[in-house]
C-alpha cells in the first residue's frame, strides 16, 4: 500500500519538506505524491533521488502531476 502527499496548492518549499519527512518517518514502502506545478515536481524528484528513493513514475493528474516514489 502507498501513503499518498497531497501537496497541491502549496508553495515551494512545503511540498518538498512534506515528501522528505514521509521519507523519512512514513511506514510505506511506496508514496505517492501529488503537485500541482513543474517546479514543486521538479523539486520533488530531485529531493527524493537525494535520499536514495527511486522514481517509479510522473504522470499528469488533473492540472498537476502525480509521482510514485519508492523508498530507498
Amino acid at each position: 500500500m502507498a501513503t499518498t502527499v497531497d501537496a497541491r496548492g502549496l508553495s515551494c518549499p512545503q511540498p518538498v519538506i512534506m515528501t522528505l519527512d514521509e521519507i523519512k518517518t512514513g511506514k510505506d514502502k511506496d508514496i505517492i505524491v501529488l503537485v500541482d506545478t513543474g517546479t514543486s515536481k521538479e523539486n520533488v524528484m530531485r529531493a527524493a533521488a537525494s535520499q536514495g528513493c527511486q522514481i517509479n513514475e510522473v504522470s499528469p493528474e488533473g492540472e498537476g502531476y502525480r509521482i510514485t516514489i519508492t523508498r530507498g
